[in-house]
């Protein structure tokens, strides 16, 4: 059984049950979500062929601190760094180092910033020089995944229609949904209820109501999609070494459909690929 609660009332810990956010809530998630969205934009000037990824992760930091916000992932269940950066085949929570990017690379930067206690969440995929045509096509197909999941979001609705929607999408483009992560609710908590499943059925999963607030970031694999973790506890990669792409937004469902929180202000929310038609 699933369970709602109002999260002015709600406990400041997960325990299963659904927050259902009020109109001050949807105004803070709009802040800490537009700050987010602005280091995102910044970043398609800085990533490049050479750069480290610890030079993104070293602006992420100083992005937040110069606008009183807090990287979420820091010090995070002992986790060392202010943002993630997922290169090539790695599906997500890749480590930022000193390893400089090449040309021909794919990188997923996923930034969290904490301001005034709400959780702005979101990532992008950032082409890293000249990239092949078949890399291309998995962040034009995994960027139209993430949209086709958030077109599905209205009141009445389950989480399911959310998957459905991902799943039918990227299969038909013969691409793979990865299993092994989900979206989650976040809002004054990093990750809570409910687990957005990037596959399914319409059907399944917990009715979508007016107020709750969740991430929907499909990992969509140019093969097989099949996922270890290595040795560090984080680096999730593909077990075929086939290319991995995520696209990431934070939205709260609305009385009409959803909206959504981390909108690239510069348009910049598919940086590096053609702008889209219509």
């Amino acid at each position: 059984m699933v369970n709602y609660i109002e999260a002015a009332t709600a406990p400041a810990k997960n325990t299963g049950a659904i927050r259902i956010y009020g109109e001050d809530a949807f105004a803070g998630m709009r802040k800490a979500c537009q700050l987010t969205a602005r280091c995102l934009d910044e970043l398609a000037a800085i990533v490049e062929p050479g750069v480290p990824t610890d030079v993104i992760d070293r602006f992420v930091f100083e992005f937040g601190m110069d606008h009183g916000a807090y990287p979420a992932t820091l010090n995070y269940r002992g986790y060392m760094k202010s943002s993630c950066t997922s290169i090539n085949h790695v599906v997500c929570h890749g480590i930022p180092n000193d390893k400089p990017l090449r040309e021909g690379d794919i990188v997923n930067i996923d930034v969290t910033y904490v301001l005034d206690g709400w959780h702005g969440d979101s990532s992008r995929m950032y082409p890293v020089g000249e990239i092949k045509r078949s890399a291309e096509r998995l962040l034009e197909v995994t960027y139209e995944s993430l949209m086709r999941g958030i077109a599905a979001v209205r009141p009445g609705a389950r989480t399911g229609a959310i998957g459905e929607a991902i799943q039918t999408y990227a299969e038909g483009e013969r691409c793979s949904v990865v299993r092994d992560f989900c979206g989650h609710g976040v809002g004054s908590l990093f990750h809570d209820s409910p687990n957005i499943l990037h596959y399914g059925r319409v059907n399944d999963g917990p009715e979508l109501r007016e107020g709750m607030i969740f991430t929907i970031e499909p990992m969509i694999n140019l093969g097989k999609p099949h996922v270890k973790v290595l040795g560090d506890g984080w680096t999730a990669v593909t077990r075929d070494r086939s290319l991995s792409a995520q696209y990431e937004h934070t939205v709260g469902v609305t009385a009409t459909g959803c909206e959504i929180f981390t909108l690239s202000p510069g348009g910049l929310d598919r940086p590096g690929l053609p702008p889209l038609q219509g």
